[in-house]
């Protein structure tokens, strides 16, 4: 990793959430297009616009798929490592499986080059159909095996199913036994219908939600009493998580049938999940660190996205931690989440 200083700290941290989109994606090589198949298409200087179904989905600019551009960016964000992974839209799942696992192979093949043009300063997190199991267990496999990538990102919800439904078990157990690390990422969230105003809402408010329901499915499935040795994060600080997890724990001590149904208490089967930081506020940032404790926060920023966290290691050194918590939170869980070596020569 690298030893170089930013002017509020050491650039050591270890970004989990950062997202890449292809400059240009394949021709599709079957009989019949799907009609959500993705391309790009032109736009203002160095941006181009990811278009589905015929429409702009997001326009984005050249640091999603331009390496060295996007290493230009590191240090100032107090970044030795940056985890990529795609843009949550592209994981597919609304497509039939076979489509879905050729344009994933391609998001994967994509991001094993950027890792190895980047001179050890990105790592990835591939991606997987998981809208059929025995698919996306087999590019969880290629993604570990053949590619290297610690884990993998999957969405919130697979077509409306929580994470915590049944039929996910087999990939979760897939991972627990290849050792692979599973980030969970919002995507087509719940209750959009109940949002009055302008469609970035749906990153604004609809993304929270979703993934606190997503992490709440995990408790109440009992997902890491059943695989203890699965290392699995939440993207943007959990979501609602942290605001639900009273109301759960105190509702496992009421009601008869959920204390049958939760095996272990929701808080401690909380504390074995990871949460990113991208919550945009100290106070925030603390109240994750006292509800999940602080061995289970690790950076995220949603870079390279207009709407990501630009000084996400100062954020953390400005919170009001000891040095030891600040450790933990740029790097040291990181390293844990990711199965990476732990680097003792930073604080």
């Amino acid at each position: 990793m690298s030893d170089l200083k930013h002017p509020a700290g050491c650039a050591c941290g270890i970004d989990t959430h950062a997202h890449v989109v292809p400059a240009d994606f394949p021709a599709y090589i079957g009989k019949t297009v799907p009609g959500d198949w993705p391309s790009m298409a032109a736009a203002q200087d160095c941006h181009r616009s990811v278009m589905i179904a015929g429409k702009v989905y997001r326009t984005v600019s050249d640091r999603c798929w331009d390496t060295p551009k996007r290493l230009e960016d590191l240090q100032a964000m107090g970044l030795a490592l940056q985890v990529v992974s795609p843009m949550p839209e592209l994981l597919s799942y609304w497509m039939g499986a076979g489509d879905a696992q050729q344009l994933v192979r391609f998001l994967n093949d994509t991001l094993a080059a950027m890792v190895a043009e980047s001179a050890g300063r990105l790592a990835a997190l591939g991606a997987v159909p998981l809208q059929d199991v025995d698919l996306a267990i087999r590019e969880l496999e290629y993604v570990v095996k053949t590619l290297g990538f610690p884990g993998v990102e999957i969405g919130s919800n697979i077509n409306g199913a929580p994470i915590g439904a049944p039929q996910f078990d087999p990939f979760f157990a897939a991972c627990e036994a290849l050792g692979a690390c599973v980030f969970v990422h919002a995507i087509r969230p719940a209750g959009m219908d109940r949002l009055v105003g302008p469609a970035p809402l749906q990153q604004v408010l609809g993304y929270p939600g979703d993934v606190g329901l997503a992490a709440a499915s995990a408790i109440t499935s009992n997902l890491l009493v059943r695989r203890p040795r699965l290392r699995i994060a939440f993207s943007h600080g959990g979501g609602t998580l942290a605001s639900l997890l009273p109301r759960l724990q105190q509702g496992w001590g009421v009601f008869p049938a959920l204390r049958d149904a939760v095996i272990e208490a929701p808080v401690d089967q909380a504390r074995r999940m990871f949460y990113d930081t991208l919550v945009f506020d100290a106070p925030m940032l603390r109240f994750l660190v006292d509800s999940f404790g602080s061995s289970q926060l690790i950076v995220g920023t949603d870079y390279p996205f207009n709407f990501h966290d630009r000084t996400p290691v100062s954020r953390i050194e400005a919170a009001g931690f000891d040095a030891g918590t600040v450790a933990q939170l740029v790097h040291r869980n990181a390293e844990r989440f990711l199965g990476i070596p732990q680097r003792q020569a930073h604080p």
